[in-house]
């Protein structure tokens, strides 16, 4: 049993770090089948063969390699889900009954503990499955969904006046996640949540998108939308760096930006403990859709939001299509980073860096890439807000620094005027 777990978090962990939904599935379960062959074949040499154990081998070997040769798609995935939870139920009820029959002493006790994970898992995917509706038919869009060439985005635009506010979300958000601001930023001039293709309620794209695919996105549905610069990006965490490809890209629609505890395009240098934490991101955002396939999404929801406000938010984050595009967008990291290197001024252009205290605290090198980015431009300064990183934009208090911010450079713009020092 050790064997297979063993087996198992090695080939997802190190073998194949950050790979697809499917292939990680199969990866998983032809570690815990090796696991079971051994009991089988190590059995067979002693007074007390095991041979059931083939059963659950043969069973999760052969599954596991026939997922990781064809890497289903995402659809294949979901469809599978209908189908396997009943028979994983099965087969450990069955194996249960054998074991009990043949399997004596301590041993007994660790397979049954496999076993009811397996059945826990299976149980759990299930009511899942038959549970939970459509996203959109429980949540509508609000705002609209315009079409940007072979597939839809989706963007919610509140309030009225220049230069309009683009909210550009960060890893594992969407356009809900801004419902703070949203609010705070409305009353004083118009200003746009979306979400990138995968997020929300914007369609799926057969492969991850680089930050220039993801500004000529937001290019076009702003377009089609009727919204007319120009425009102020804002950008929190990896959102940053997809703003500065935006500028740098469309450089003469940008009239101001705001990096809301921005990830640096230098990042990988910059902080000296990323390397190592982005490569355990991969490996983590890897396993995230499998386990919110089987309930546990809900463990990795919990957003500051207002409930009603929440709701959406915590209700995506749960699902495996939230882990998917998670995983997705970081395996893109390098590349946007290095795109977002092509921005390098904005001239006089108003920018605010807002650091959390969170981040300047405990991140070494995070202030300092901060300041960095506030070279960017000749009409720049930096502030300091007492927030977590993601309650720079959940949190009360966190969100109206940021609308602060917003706001500051909204009124720089309109007037031609730098921008006030607080």
């Amino acid at each position: 049993m050790a064997a297979g777990a063993a087996a198992a978090a090695l080939l997802t962990m190190l073998v194949l770090p950050g790979a697809t939904e499917g292939v990680t599935v199969g990866a998983t379960l032809l570690g815990f089948g090796l696991g079971w062959a051994m009991l089988r074949v190590c059995s067979s040499r002693t007074s007390s063969p095991q041979p059931w154990a083939a059963i659950p081998a043969v069973a999760m070997v052969s599954t596991g390699a026939a997922l990781m040769a064809v890497a289903p798609s995402d659809h294949t995935m979901n469809t599978l889900t209908w189908v396997w939870p009943p028979l994983a139920l099965a087969l450990s009820v069955w194996t249960y009954l054998r074991m009990q029959r043949d399997l004596t002493g301590p041993g007994r006790w660790l397979v049954t503990v496999a076993l009811v994970l397996l059945a826990v898992a299976s149980v759990g995917a299930g009511v899942r499955n038959i549970a939970t509706d459509s996203f959109a038919n429980t949540y509508p869009a609000p705002g609209g969904i315009y079409s940007v060439g072979d597939h839809d985005l989706h963007l919610d635009c509140r309030g009225q006046g220049q230069p309009t506010v683009v909210l550009i979300s960060g890893l594992g958000e969407f356009s809900g996640s801004w419902a703070r601001i949203l609010d705070g930023v409305a009353p004083t001039t118009r200003v746009c949540a979306y979400d990138r293709a995968g997020q929300g309620w914007s369609d799926d794209v057969d492969h991850p998108q680089d930050g220039i695919a993801a500004a000529a996105d937001l290019h076009a549905l702003l377009a089609a939308a009727g919204e007319t610069g120009p425009f102020v990006l804002v950008g929190h965490s990896i959102g940053g760096p997809y703003a500065m490809t935006y500028a740098a890209n469309h450089a003469v629609e940008v009239a101001g930006m705001v990096l809301l505890d921005s990830t640096s395009p230098e990042q990988f240098t910059a902080i000296p403990s990323y390397p190592i934490q982005y490569a355990m991101m991969r490996r983590a955002y890897a396993v995230m859709p499998t386990l919110a396939r089987l309930g546990l999404g809900v463990a990795l929801a919990g957003s500051h939001l207002p409930a009603d406000d929440a709701a959406p938010v915590d209700a995506m984050s749960a699902m495996p299509r939230a882990g998917r595009n998670a995983r997705d967008e970081l395996s893109m990291l390098p590349v946007v980073f290095e795109q977002a290197r092509a921005l390098t001024t904005l001239g006089g252009r108003p920018l605010v860096v807002l650091t959390s205290a969170e981040n300047a605290r405990d991140t070494d090198g995070w202030s300092e890439a901060q300041v960095d980015m506030a070279g960017l431009s000749s009409n720049a300064v930096t502030h300091e807000a007492a927030a977590s990183h993601a309650g720079i934009v959940e949190d009360q208090g966190g969100a109206a620094a940021s609308v602060q911010a917003i706001t500051s450079v909204v009124q720089a713009v309109r007037t031609g005027t730098p921008l006030a020092t607080r």
